[in-house]
């Protein structure tokens, strides 16, 4: 158990942005040995960002870079989640920061997330992460409904050229697209419905969509779960819809994607998804910045 003198550093990132008011918030944890199951979720719920990540030590034969090898934990206000994409993002800045751009290699409960941080001329630090190997499942169609009544959408309210489904690339998310961008923007939902129903689907968010144009979209996701109402952006959701977009032929087989989220929230962040030939998995990239901390009084 830690002590007041042996608490580790905890470090505020927002990902996807490199404005920190815009993007999502994490907590990072670059040394977390030692610190128990408990105190990672203590910490996570301390802070009230969607997520919180832990570094410890590899597992053994993870292989990758000495130094750059890490076992990584996620949790939520409320309970350790597999993966996250924005607390990865977030954690590779952070550490890039302090010992460089280049790779990462990370251990999580989903799988293996390989990480590459680079640094343009300007100096601005992008992260890049590849996801495990994704799949798509139907989602039935008593649980789409249960969604939209949660949400107080209607059928009509969808778009019928993106069928519901739930897409998986370290965590499952729900995937429904919006019919116009209003509908999108006005989101009220029952959280407690909706917290029962992805609770029964084992759904970490719910990931909504409205198509700009043939590559570009934006996107909101639904977080009950974690305890929050929404979360800002969202890295595991975003690679679990490229996955499910180029599965059914919505976008070529090799592309790169845009996603816009945070928008309507506030906090605008954008994430770079590209999907290449050959290769089922997604990378899923952006930029970060460190969060400066309020001054005590």
């Amino acid at each position: 158990m830690t002590t007041p003198a042996s608490r580790p550093e905890i470090l505020r990132y927002t990902a996807f942005s490199a404005d920190p008011s815009g993007g999502n918030p994490a907590g990072v944890v670059l040394d977390a040995t030692g610190l128990s199951d408990a105190e990672q979720l203590a910490i996570a719920a301390d802070l009230g960002y969607s997520e919180t990540a832990f570094l410890t030590a590899p597992p053994e034969g993870l292989g990758g870079e000495p130094g750059r090898a890490f076992t990584v934990r996620y949790f939520s206000p409320k309970a350790e989640v597999p993966f996250c994409g924005h607390a990865t993002i977030a954690t590779a800045i952070a550490f890039a920061e302090r010992h460089g751009a280049g790779d990462l290699l990370l251990s999580t409960q989903a799988g293996t997330i390989p990480v590459t941080v680079k640094e343009s001329p300007e100096g601005t630090l992008r992260a890049t992460l590849t996801s495990v190997e994704p799949t798509v499942f139907d989602a039935a169609e008593k649980d789409v409904t249960a969604a939209l009544d949660a949400l107080g959408w209607s059928p009509a309210d969808l778009d019928p050229a993106f069928p519901p489904r739930i897409g998986y690339a370290g965590a499952r998310h729900l995937i429904l697209a919006a019919a116009t961008r209003s509908r999108l923007a006005d989101l009220d939902y029952d959280f407690e419905r909706l917290l029962s129903l992805m609770t029964a689907l084992d759904l970490t968010t719910v990931q909504l969509v409205w198509r700009e144009s043939e590559t570009v979209f934006h996107v909101r996701d639904p977080f009950p779960v974690g305890g929050v109402v929404e979360d800002p952006a969202t890295g595991a959701a975003a690679a679990a819809f490229a996955a499910y977009a180029r599965e059914l032929g919505l976008v070529p087989e090799e592309s790169v994607l845009t996603l816009h989220q945070g928008e309507d929230m506030g906090r605008p962040g954008e994430l770079r998804v590209e999907l290449r030939a050959g290769d089922a998995r997604v990378r899923v990239g952006g930029t970060g910045a460190r969060i400066p901390e309020e001054p005590t009084v």
